[in-house]
């Protein structure tokens, strides 16, 4: 069971989202604006936040941004939206999913399942071993993936959660191609629901943070992505 906040202007939203959410087991706290959200943020614990983007007093990425101040509690962002920039200013913020309404609320849920099962496999303790890491280009690109610290030219990148999954999977199966069904269902954890776009937005983020690097990540049309390198 899981402390979830839900936040949205929409009272429908909320009420479709709590009906679900309680029937999984979970409990349930609602907010109307994103000022409301942060408040109950710095006020409360949570395990997770579903939360809008247009609101009033404080829209979702002003809010967003706030909550990541003092907590980094899991975030699924929705939107009426589903427009690509969007999708990177969430992300970039640090939020886990982005769910384009109109939604199903059967999806959500597994979403909300797949972060959370996310979240717990970083935060188990693991026993202590030799850190791998794996080398490319003369170890131009450095990755430490026992710890989950990638390097650019001696400079340690910062990425987003989502990133750092994709990017550590696609470096453990590279020279295999990849269909974007496979890379969302084992990276996001649950069956595809044909939103490529979502995996589309997080390999141009991850080639912006490879920077010179980001040849290693080949797209095969209609197919997926192949990570290339030995």
């Amino acid at each position: 069971m899981y402390r979830i906040l839900v936040v949205d202007d929409e009272v429908r939203i909320r009420a479709i989202i709590r009906k679900y959410a309680e029937f999984e087991g979970h409990e349930v706290y609602e907010a109307g604006d994103g000022m409301e959200a942060v408040h109950l943020c710095r006020t409360a614990e949570f395990d997770l936040v579903i939360m809008d983007i247009m609101m009033p007093e404080l829209d979702g990425f002003s809010a967003c941004r706030e909550i990541r101040k003092i907590t980094q509690t899991p975030i699924i962002m929705l939107s009426a939206r589903g427009e690509e920039y969007d999708k990177i200013n969430g992300f970039e913020l640090g939020i886990d999913d982005y769910v384009v309404k109109p939604f199903s609320p059967k999806e959500l849920m597994l979403r909300v399942d797949a972060v959370m099962k996310r979240v717990k496999r970083q935060n188990a303790p693991q026993a202590a071993q030799p850190n791998v890491v794996v080398e490319l280009d003369g170890g131009g690109l450095r990755a430490d993936v026992t710890a989950r610290i990638v390097y650019v030219d001696g400079e340690r990148v910062e990425m987003s959660p989502k990133e750092y999954d994709l990017f550590f999977y696609m470096l453990a199966n590279r020279n295999i191609a990849l269909s974007r069904e496979k890379l969302i269902t084992e990276v996001w954890g649950y069956d595809f629901y044909g939103d490529a776009r979502t995996l589309d937005t997080h390999i141009k983020l991850l080639r912006k943070s490879l920077g010179r690097y980001s040849a290693y990540i080949v797209t095969l049309r209609g197919v997926g992505y192949r990570f290339e390198g030995n």
